[in-house]
């Protein structure tokens, strides 16, 4: 066997030199020698924006550690701060809603815009020059791009030393006891005094009662070990510690993967850390480790990040990632109306988003909750929105869901916008050589927006009507006193003449769809008339589906912005499933673990069995036939990393964590189970339980797993979850990279498991 040099021989002496902790981490990151990372890191005074007159002043200054920024506040007695890793966007100049309105007495040049991941809002800011603006704003973008590339050892590692940062209250750059026992409460681990005592005097080389930097990172190097990846490692490799080809390909015939040669050596040349073991094509434990943390060891198919799914079939046969109510920020009743919330959903894959359109002042129609007190936007501004974030993560087809309360006159203004401001994208006419009453693909349609709306059916003006909500069937509106009806029948020639394939009817029943056999008639339900359908109906719901789209949406009561479930509207094979995107919890974890796969296009090939009009489905009761693969599902939930506190004010606060796996499917495939808990461990817990599910209808299945911090006495807390299709799901040894309750990455936080598929 070839002698393999420790890592720690082989760094420069550079390396090893003492430097600030903090430092020290962000050196990985590879940009402290950038002059713009540079000029963050001396501060700036700034100003923070909200409206016309709320202005204030604010410090900030990019922190030792590369990837988190110091905000601090006359007002405000203690400073906040901010990764760089929740920012999804940096916009330069006068281009967020808050900035449009109240930055014109500023230069472009000195604005700019943080976007948050998740639903934090944005962070709009004013440099005191402009160079001192490109200099922020050129620096977050490195820093942002920097930090979407490290893989997740880099994140631990970093993680690791900002929390040292914390603990190391004298910034001494030393670490006394005490402080190592705040660090480890501080991520998570509650220790006896007598065992952490024991490793701070293992680490202590010196002997000064002080950890020093070399000892800080042995210290460091101890809380990163993996004992269960160790273990696996072991097993595979043997006595001599280290893979060949031929056991590395025994390891992958495990976890299903490509076991050849060609397959490992790639591996090995992707993610081994040591040159000579390279040359030899061996795998250390420090490259199977590496190997294990990648996207190629997630739970989640990294081929699924990409489109893979044949997006040449007709609208219908896809289930599409919708919004409704797209322009509020929070509730239905009080709550502000903003085109940031457009943004927010096209930047989340979102590719049917709503508009409730209503008579404006000054001729120009407007947009909110109608009859509530949620603040106006202006139509026009929410298309120039769409026009320039419609195709920024999805080519494909963006459709308005356009509720209609204007009269003519604004109708005609509103057709104006919509082809002035978006120009070619706008879909007038049907495809060429298309049957204009057959739906296009998404394919056909890349960059395209569609009008969904009511439209003249040749015959004169139509009074069908969109499904109302319930109570709001006969509703008047603020218009001259008409009502809906009367206004639908003034609909505008140069409104109706925009809608081509998405003309919204009143559904009078699925055999009456059947006779008219129109693809581009599209008809709304609200939850519980779909409910409703779904239980007397199912197998027709079904089939209507494979040829026409339906909408569904929120009941009106919902006035907090709640979810319904989607997935029992997905399993009647429904398309535009529509939910309040700003509403975090269960039902928005569905859908985008529903729409994380096919490159997050926003559009999902629905199973072969709900294309086909001749194949009868219950979605209620799946019979078992061809195409119904029942299957086993074995999780052996393994370990966990890094958790994050629940309650971050309570230094003494560990968490008691426990994981549950639900499915989420057809009735008979909804399951949940859940581990025991582990106490006071938040960094490494451990529980090695195996959860068995069967599922009848796995095209369907989405698996959902949650982390909770256990409470005898109350409900859980909720600690962080991770949603992936099943089909999307890998097999063998996995890592899950856990996301909050809004969504955001909760990096480095994992689950690590170990995934079996069996027929039944």
């Amino acid at each position: 066997m070839i002698g393999i040099k420790s890592r720690t021989s082989q760094l420069p002496e550079s390396e090893t030199d003492h430097k600030k902790l903090a430092l020290k981490a962000f050196k990985k990151v590879g940009l402290l020698e950038d002059e713009d990372i540079k000029f963050m890191m001396t501060g700036s005074n700034l100003q923070k924006i909200k409206s016309r007159l709320w202005k204030k002043d604010r410090w900030m200054k990019l922190q030792e550690d590369g990837l988190s920024i110091w905000c601090e506040s006359k007002c405000r007695k203690k400073p906040s701060t901010f990764s760089v890793m929740d920012i999804r966007d940096v916009q330069e100049g006068h281009r967020s809603e808050v900035m449009k309105k109240h930055g014109h007495n500023f230069s472009e040049k000195r604005c700019f815009t943080i976007v948050f991941t998740g639903n934090r809002t944005n962070l709009d800011l004013v440099a005191a020059s402009e160079e001192e603006g490109r200099r922020w704003t050129r620096g977050l973008q490195k820093l942002r791009k920097k930090a979407e590339t490290m893989n997740q050892r880099e994140k631990i590692h970093h993680w690791i030393h900002e929390y040292l940062r914390k603990a190391d209250k004298n910034q001494d750059n030393k670490m006394s006891f005490k402080e190592i026992q705040n660090l480890l409460k501080m991520i998570n681990v509650e220790a006896d005094d007598q065992y952490a005592y024991q490793l701070f005097k293992q680490c202590d080389k010196s002997k000064t009662n002080k950890l020093e930097e070399h000892e800080i990172e042995e210290f460091c190097k101890f809380l990163m070990q993996r004992p269960e990846l160790e273990e696996i490692f072991n097993y595979y490799s043997g006595e001599d510690q280290i893979l060949t080809v031929s056991e590395m390909k025994n390891f992958l015939k495990e976890q299903n993967e490509i076991a050849t040669d060609e397959n490992v050596v790639l591996i090995i040349h992707k993610y081994e850390l040591n040159e000579t073991a390279k040359q030899h094509q061996l795998l250390t434990q420090d490259g199977f480790m590496m190997y294990l943390l990648s996207p190629d060891g997630d739970v989640f198919n990294s081929e699924h990040d990409q489109v893979y799914q044949d997006m040449a079939q007709p609208l219908s046969h896809y289930f599409i990632s919708s919004s409704h109510n797209t322009y509020l920020m929070e509730d239905q009743f009080g709550g502000p109306s903003s085109t940031e919330a457009y943004i927010r959903a096209l930047l989340r894959g979102c590719r049917c988003v709503e508009l409730d359109c209503w008579e404006g002042t000054s001729g120009e129609p407007i947009i909110y909750h109608g009859y509530t007190l949620t603040s106006k936007i202006l139509f026009k501004d929410v298309i120039t929105t769409i026009r320039d974030y419609a195709f920024t993560v999805s080519p494909y087809p963006v459709i308005l869901s356009l509720e209609n309360h204007c009269g003519q006159e604004q109708q005609t203004v509103m057709a104006r916008h919509l082809k002035e401001i978006l120009g070619d994208m706008l879909v007038t006419a049907p495809i060429d050589g298309k049957d204009p009453n057959e739906l296009p693909s998404p394919e056909e349609l890349k960059g395209k927006v569609l009008i969904k709306g009511k439209k003249f059916d040749g015959s004169g003006p139509t009074i069908d009507q969109e499904e109302a909500p319930e109570d709001e069937e006969e509703e008047n509106v603020n218009n001259g006193d008409k009502s809906r009806k009367e206004m639908v029948n003034e609909l505008s020639k140069e409104f109706s003449d925009l809608v081509v394939y998405c003309r919204a009817v009143r559904f009078h029943g699925f055999q009456h769809a059947l006779n008219r056999g129109c693809a581009c008639e599209l008809s709304s339900f609200s939850e519980n008339k779909a409910k409703k359908l779904i239980c007397e109906s199912g197998t027709s719901f079904v089939r209507y589906n494979t040829k026409q789209l339906s909408r569904i949406y929120p009941t009106g009561s919902r006035i907090d912005s709640s979810n319904y479930n989607p997935q029992e509207m997905w399993n009647a094979g429904c398309q535009l499933v529509a939910l309040n995107f700003q509403k975090p919890g269960l039902e928005m974890d569905l859908n985008k673990g529903k729409f994380r796969q096919n490159g997050r296009s926003g559009y999902i090939l629905k199973p072969s069995f709900m294309r086909d009009k001749s194949i009868r489905v219950d979605p209620a009761r799946p019979q078992p036939r061809s195409g119904l693969n029942r299957t086993q599902l074995i999780i052996n939930i393994i370990t966990a990393q890094q958790l994050p506190k629940v309650n971050k004010n309570k230094k003494n606060s560990i968490v008691d964590p426990l994981v549950r796996v639900e499915i989420h499917g057809v009735p008979d495939d909804n399951a949940t189970q859940k581990t025991g808990h582990v106490e006071n461990n938040g960094f490494n817990p451990a529980w090695n339980e195996v959860l068995r599910f069967t599922l009848s209808v796995p095209e369907l299945a989405l698996v959902r797993f949650v982390v909770e911090d256990h409470d005898s006495t109350t409900s859980n807390d909720f600690i962080g979850q991770f949603t992936l299709p099943f089909t999307s799901m890998k097999e063998g040894y996995r890592h899950v990279h856990l996301l909050s309750k809004d969504a955001a990455s909760l990096s480095p936080a994992t689950l690590f498991i170990r995934v079996r598929i069996k027929s039944v």
